[in-house]
């Protein structure tokens, strides 16, 4: 178990490029339903706002400190929370841009939680047929339970939908016995290292 003065550090990125966002009040649902089960630390990464000083970037060596600062925020996070709006069945290029920086070997075993928006029904499967082959390269551990949401869940960027909110909730309580772990590992990890 979590010893209670210890926070996990979720980091969680939104694909979405403009504002509101849908794909970020999914994101945001997400990291409130996890805060409300266990003590975390979250930082919110929003592409839209930070492409202009990546977009150009070829190189990790030609980004900016701010940008560099990400992704150091993404290569120590306890849990990842990533979401993307799915466009032409698979997520933008933007964020396949952004995460071709964070180093390969960063997020071995950490755990990841995957969400996604569409249009329609037709690009759910994009979860399990995109962003989880992305992570899996990452040899991130990639959470069983996948959040994908339509434009019919939401009513003026706020989900709306019984459904999608019972998915949240799933993913949430699926993530945790990952999670409990992955704290009581950081607790020795930080007790080791204070001794």
């Amino acid at each position: 178990m979590l010893m209670p003065s210890t926070k996990l550090k979720v980091v969680a990125v939104s694909g979405g490029l403009q504002r509101p966002s849908k794909t970020l009040t999914l994101v945001e649902q997400l990291l409130e339903g996890l805060s409300d089960a266990l003590p975390i630390e979250t930082r919110l990464i929003e592409l839209g706002e930070i492409v202009p000083k990546f977009g150009a970037a070829v190189q990790r060596s030609q980004l900016p400190p701010a940008i560099e600062s990400l992704l150091r925020e993404i290569e120590t996070a306890d849990l990842l929370l990533v979401a993307s709006p799915i466009y032409r069945g698979s997520y933008t290029g933007l964020f396949k841009h952004f995460f071709d920086f964070v180093h390969q070997e960063s997020l071995v075993d950490v755990p990841v939680l995957l969400a996604a928006t569409g249009g329609s029904d037709r690009h759910a499967l994009a979860i399990d047929h995109q962003l989880r082959p992305l992570f899996s390269f990452f040899q991130a551990h990639t959470l069983p339970i996948g959040v994908y949401a339509t434009d019919r869940d939401f009513t003026d960027y706020r989900v709306s939908s019984d459904a999608l909110q019972a998915r949240i909730a799933l993913a949430v309580e699926r993530a945790l016995p990952v999670l409990h772990r992955r704290g009581g590992r950081v607790v020795r990890e930080t007790a080791l290292s204070v001794g």
